[in-house]
């Protein structure tokens, strides 16, 4: 958190406000064009790992315009088959529009912005290592990064729930649990290449947790202080003292205004009163041993 924190303060003013608008308009030419004529993207738009190797870098842009829902029926199809899948898209589109703004309520433009172009950058290099290292062609479209908002989400607002067919409420973190076991199970089934290319994909989801998070929580030191606090503050016999300060010796009973803390850089668990806390000299591991020999 401290380096996104970092980072905001330098860059942030780079950051693109209401992010999803301009995705939104994106995805709304990829609709027209699918309409148009479907092979206009895959013939010139899409992320083709060779035609961008071959000076093609376009691709690595206009792959986003493909729609939330995919092809769409080109016109001079039906007209019940033109109307079902706009009205899939539109709703869609309505989806990942809310999904993404309040996620950029939440984070802020400039995080969220990383999180977005995180996850573009992660399918172009899914797309080039699939080719380049495995020989196989991965044309990814944008149903992956659109699942990573998902999962976001549902990280920040686990409880929210969903309409599934417009009529069962369902939680986001219930979806997210699904939508992750069909993950995992196509990274276990699949190739080499299918595996990097579902990692690098969904990276922005991974790095970006991974970066932002506070993992003290499982610091190994961070453990220990708080397994030796707990121990300190369990029940005690009567006539005896829970805290002693580890400088002056002074204790509880020698003043109620008296309060103690732990210091996190001394060995053994050593508690301090709040004159000696800051202007101790912090004790090690050797100096322990010795005191217990």
């Amino acid at each position: 958190m401290k380096f996104f924190s970092k980072m905001e303060r330098k860059f942030g003013r780079y950051a693109i406000r209401n992010l999803m608008y301009y995705i939104m308009i994106i995805y709304g030419v990829g609709i027209v064009i699918q309409m148009l004529n479907p092979m206009i993207y895959w013939g010139f738009l899409c992320l083709d790992p060779q035609a961008i190797l071959h000076g093609e870098v376009w691709r690595i842009v206009t792959f986003l315009i493909y729609p939330p829902m995919g092809s769409m029926a080109p016109l001079g199809s039906s007209a019940g088959m033109m109307l079902s899948d706009l009205i899939f898209n539109g709703i869609a589109l309505s989806l990942y529009y809310s999904l993404g703004t309040n996620l950029e309520r939440t984070w802020g433009a400039f995080r969220f912005n990383v999180y977005f172009f995180m996850g573009v950058l992660g399918h172009v290099l899914a797309s080039l290592v699939g080719y380049v290292v495995f020989g196989q062609v991965f044309v990814l479209t944008t149903e992956y990064l659109n699942f990573s908002l998902f999962f976001a989400f549902a990280l920040e607002y686990p409880d929210l729930q969903f309409l599934l067919f417009m009529v069962v409420p369902v939680k986001a973190k219930v979806l997210a649990i699904f939508d992750g076991i069909f993950f995992l199970y196509g990274f276990i089934v699949g190739n080499a290449a299918n595996r990097c290319a579902i990692v690098l994909s969904l990276a922005n989801f991974l790095l970006f947790f991974l970066m932002t998070r506070n993992l003290n929580k499982v610091n190994p030191r961070e453990i220990k202080r708080k397994r030796e606090f707990q121990k300190s503050v369990k029940i005690v016999a009567h006539g005896t003292t829970r805290h002693k300060c580890a400088v002056c010796g002074r204790t509880e009973k020698d003043g109620e205004n008296l309060e103690f803390r732990y210091c996190s850089k001394c060995a053994g668990g050593l508690e301090y009163c709040q004159d000696h806390l800051y202007t101790h000299k912090h004790v090690t591991e050797d100096v322990v041993q010795m005191r217990q020999q």
